[in-house]
């Protein structure tokens, strides 16, 4: 099975414009997840799908491929799918969705997300999850909570705190989303065409579009957290972390 990995980045953002341009310790952000992506083994390219041509000129400048597209899509991964039509992906391509916000880029945990995937191929889609560890995520929205079944499928992913704890629990467990996808081509495209429904205009959330239409989700549990820049505070919380 091939395996492609495909980057969504655009400019505009309504918490923090131009994210993927911001330096870090002298890279800009989309080249450092360029390059985590490049050392996750078995990877038959990586690409980044953008709408802005000053990304696209800093992906060619890390030598990776750069796919043009639509500035009107619903999500990254409407992005990705419309990317995966331009490279001409055959249906059954493992497609992986890496956010062009994670420079911590977990590439053990990718690497296992592949695998697992690659061994269920009737999987439509599958997804990584971290269990916090710091109880501030819990609340903030911006981290996003998901519960699942016996058999690893998820249930929900809401940025509300999920399962409420009715009662007082000594150790409650929280899962959260690491934004991290993969799916065959064959689904990508299928899910592209897919109606947004109200769960996904309520959370805001993406993967909720395939909940809500029936198709399941399978989650993969990393031992690795990923930690996301969604703001100017978290770029210059920063320097307070292990840059890789």
């Amino acid at each position: 099975m091939d395996t492609v990995i495909i980057i969504p980045a655009r400019f505009e953002s309504t918490r923090f414009p131009g994210k993927p341009l911001a330096l870090i310790d002298g890279l800009p952000m989309i080249g450092r997840v360029i390059l985590r992506a490049g050392m996750i083994p078995g990877i038959t390219r990586v690409a980044v799908a953008t709408d802005d041509l000053r990304i696209a000129e800093t992906v060619i400048a890390f030598k990776a491929e750069v796919v043009m597209t639509r500035t009107d899509h619903r999500s990254g991964t409407d992005r990705v799918a419309e990317a995966a039509v331009q490279l001409h992906l055959s249906p059954g391509t493992l497609v992986v969705n890496c956010q062009g916000d994670q420079p911590f880029l977990p590439i053990e945990a990718v690497t296992d997300l592949i695998a697992r995937h690659q061994a269920h191929p009737e999987w439509p889609m599958s997804t990584l999850i971290y269990r916090i560890t710091n109880p501030e995520e819990i609340t903030d929205p911006k981290h996003v909570k998901t519960v699942f079944n016996h058999s690893g499928q998820a249930l929900y992913f809401s940025r509300s705190p999920i399962p409420c704890y009715r009662d007082p629990e000594e150790n409650p467990v929280y899962y959260k989303h690491l934004g991290i996808y993969a799916y065959p081509n064959s689904f990508l495209q299928v899910f592209a065409h897919l109606p947004c429904g109200v769960l996904e205009a309520a959370e805001k959330l993406e993967q909720l579009r395939a909940l809500e239409s029936g198709y399941p989700i399978q989650i993969v549990e990393s031992a690795q957290d990923s930690f996301e820049v969604d703001t100017t505070a978290d770029l210059l919380s920063l320097p307070n972390r292990r840059i890789p």
